[in-house]
């Protein structure tokens, strides 16, 4: 009878198959096989035994019949064991195996008996668990740590757990993947750690484990973290005066270890130095020029720059720019300088004790002309030094006429009016006009119109020869044009007066007239000496 037949053999009902069934007691399971859970490799007994029963037993395997009787050829590491004559039926299994992983069943085939199908559930360990790049795993520093342990072929799938100096390392990503056997299932467990909770040197356990093997199997891996180089650099002595001796120290540490030390200032290599120290004699410059100092290793390099505590006198900047701006606009200038330590900074008008700023900009709001002149922008380092700067502010307006309203000539003589123009820009035009007359420059009869220009302004001058009466009754406008507009001066002129000079000559008192020019004063003194005379005679 092979296997097939086996499979199907029909249970017979009484004694109607085979001639051995027993009749007339009542046959009865004794002990049935239970469910059982083991784990692969243990030996495994599932009992059966039967009472008043000496026929044929078959044990069935998810439905198949593993052999008749004792007969388990097929089968090396199944025995069926126990007393026969007592009815004892037992199914030894050596060494299980996942295949032993089925239902079983104990059937007696004369007394058409089945006992309870009994699942025999087969444990399997996991693997030794295995972490990706092990036992070293290196990094560079920075970098966050990824780590990926496989714990494969168990059933149930394996728990993994991380664990680091003694306690679990939790927030780990799990996946399973179930096998073609469909019992089998491999397990991936991902860590991750934040470059911030990993230190070098460390060691971190992968631990995996399930009912096959409750106290679980590890291994572990030590953290290597490579890391360019870490520098400090140190600049003695600081604070110090310019022009006096400066040692800076470029001290480091790597892994893997200093290869190149290189040297800068302000960004220009200094080739002369190799090492981890450089002296130096400093100047203003060391204050905003950093001096650097670049490490380099196998991963690369670190560059760390100190600029030195220099102190110096105030250095400009930038320096401010005279302005040409219209009336009524706003004029800023910008003075910048440097110094060490803090300066201090006073903007003035020059010839004004007045401060107007004590910051880098001045600003002066709706300008008028009398805001035109010279300013200065002053920077003091205490105990160090101090310099200064002079700008100039051009007001553009209309033109602004300064003159004296009453101006003074002789009768008879020449005489000059004269009236001085400011006028930023220049004056396109200047006239001068009396009664009906205009006269811009040149000579018209009597009068000549001169224009000469200065660091000041511009001086229009009047000239009148040999002064009449009504020079005197007659009204003078000095007028100045440009761009922005006019303004105009009226001037009068008055005759001048004559002082006299008395002297005592012994007998009789004379006066002299005491004459503004030179060439009036004869006529005017011999003309006094007579009128006098006459009338001392009279007298």
């Amino acid at each position: 009878m092979n296997r097939a037949e086996l499979r199907w053999l029909p249970l017979c009902h009484f004694s109607s198959c085979f001639p051995f069934c027993s009749s007339g007691v009542e046959t009865m399971f004794s002990q049935q096989p239970q469910d059982l859970v083991v784990v692969a490799g243990q030996p495994v007994t599932l009992p059966c035994s039967l009472s008043s029963y000496h026929g044929v037993v078959l044990w069935i395997k998810d439905g198949l019949a593993l052999g008749v009787g004792r007969d388990l050829s097929g089968y090396p590491r199944y025995t069926v064991i126990g007393d026969h004559s007592s009815g004892e039926h037992h199914l030894r299994i050596q060494r299980v195996e996942l295949t032993d992983d089925a239902v079983f069943e104990c059937q007696a085939i004369q007394a058409a008996l089945r006992s309870r199908p009994a699942r025999l559930t087969v444990l399997v360990p996991p693997e030794d668990p295995v972490i990706s790049g092990g036992p070293v795993v290196s990094l560079r520093a920075g970098d966050p740590l990824n780590l990926t342990c496989h714990a494969n072929n168990a059933k149930p799938a394996a728990s993994i757990v991380w664990i680091r100096n003694g306690e679990v390392l939790n927030g780990a990503m799990y996946s399973k993947t179930l096998l073609r056997d469909g019992k089998r299932e491999s397990t991936v467990s991902t860590l991750y750690l934040s470059p911030s909770n990993i230190e070098t040197g460390q060691q971190i356990i992968c631990k995996a484990s399930n009912k096959a093997i409750p106290n679980g199997k590890q291994t572990s891996v030590t953290i290597d973290i490579q890391h360019l180089p870490l520098v400090n650099l140190s600049v003695e002595p600081q604070p110090i005066l310019e022009g006096n001796l400066v040692k800076f120290h470029c001290s480091a540490k790597a892994n893997p270890p200093v290869t190149l030390y290189r040297w800068a200032k302000g960004g220009s290599i200094i080739k002369e130095v190799s090492g981890d120290t450089y002296e130096v004699i400093v100047d203003h410059s060391f204050f905003t020029e950093p001096v650097s100092c670049e490490v380099t290793n196998p991963l690369g390099s670190t560059n760390i720059s100190r600029n030195v505590d220099v102190y110096f006198g105030p250095r400009m900047a930038a320096e401010p720019q005279s302005l040409q701006v219209d009336l009524g606009s706003d004029a800023v200038f910008n003075c910048a300088w440097t110094g060490n330590p803090s300066l201090t900074i006073v903007w003035m008008k020059r010839g004004s004790g007045v401060v107007l700023s004590n910051e880098n900009i001045l600003t002066l709001k709706a300008v008028r002309q009398e805001d035109a002149g010279k300013y200065v922008c002053r920077a003091v380092v205490p105990r160090v030094g101090a310099g200064e700067k002079e700008v100039s502010l051009t007001v553009n307006g209309p033109p602004t006429i300064s003159s004296t309203q009453t101006q003074q000539a002789l009768h008879g003589e020449k005489g000059q009016i004269k009236c001085f123009i400011r006028s930023t820009p220049p004056p396109d035009r200047i006239a001068w006009s009396w009664k009906e007359t205009v006269l811009e420059s040149g000579t018209s009869g009597r009068y000549t119109v001169e224009t000469v220009s200065t660091e000041e302004g511009v001086i229009s001058t009047l000239t009148m020869s040999n002064i009449v009466p009504a020079d005197f009754q007659t009204i003078y406008n000095c007028t100045a044009w440009n761009s922005f507009g006019s303004d105009t001066e009226i001037i009068r002129l008055k005759e001048q007066a004559v002082s006299f000079l008395c002297i005592n000559l012994a007998v009789h008192v004379l006066c002299v007239g005491v004459c503004v020019r030179v060439s009036a004063c004869v006529g005017l003194f011999s003309h006094v000496l007579y009128v006098r005379w006459d009338l001392i005679a009279n007298w």
